[in-house]
């Protein structure tokens, strides 16, 4: 027997920021010499804009002033229900001095070990989002269920 479909929910952008601002981590998609490429990263929501911390590298060459995408997800209240939000735009370094120093400010702290001294601003120019149920039968729901027994 098939289950019940339940009706995707697309979430107004309001209902996005509000959902970016609790999450802790999401993921930066970018392009590395043509090739596509995704790694995770935490970030702090500002002005209706995503920041995030780096070091010189692949992630901060290839997102400099490049398309790029933003992926974050997660459950919903009591876990019925699971979200996903994505973020389209821009990506810069931040240098000029008044910003740098309120954005330094900011609750953004690396998870990963090493020196991660450059800020970045991903400046939307679409947010989507859509949250649904996901079937009773998903390998990723028992496994989340099993985990909290």
């Amino acid at each position: 027997m098939e289950a019940e479909s339940t009706p995707t929910k697309i979430l107004a952008a309001h209902e996005c920021w509000s959902l970016l601002r609790d999450s802790p981590f999401g993921r930066l998609a970018f392009c590395v010499q043509g090739e596509p490429d995704i790694l995770p990263i935490n970030f702090v929501v500002d002005h209706g804009s995503i920041v995030f911390r780096t070091s010189e590298g692949t992630k901060s060459r290839s997102s400099e002033r490049a398309a790029v995408a933003f992926e974050a997800d997660g459950f919903l209240g009591d876990g019925t229900r699971v979200w996903s939000v994505v973020v389209k735009g821009q990506a810069s370094t931040i240098n000029q001095t008044p910003e740098l120093m309120r954005t330094v400010h900011l609750p953004l702290h690396p998870w990963e070990a090493g020196r991660k001294d450059r800020y970045m601003r991903l400046v939307p120019e679409t947010i989507s989002g859509r949250s649904f149920a996901p079937v009773p039968t998903s390998p990723y729901l028992q496994a989340v269920e099993a985990h909290d027994e």
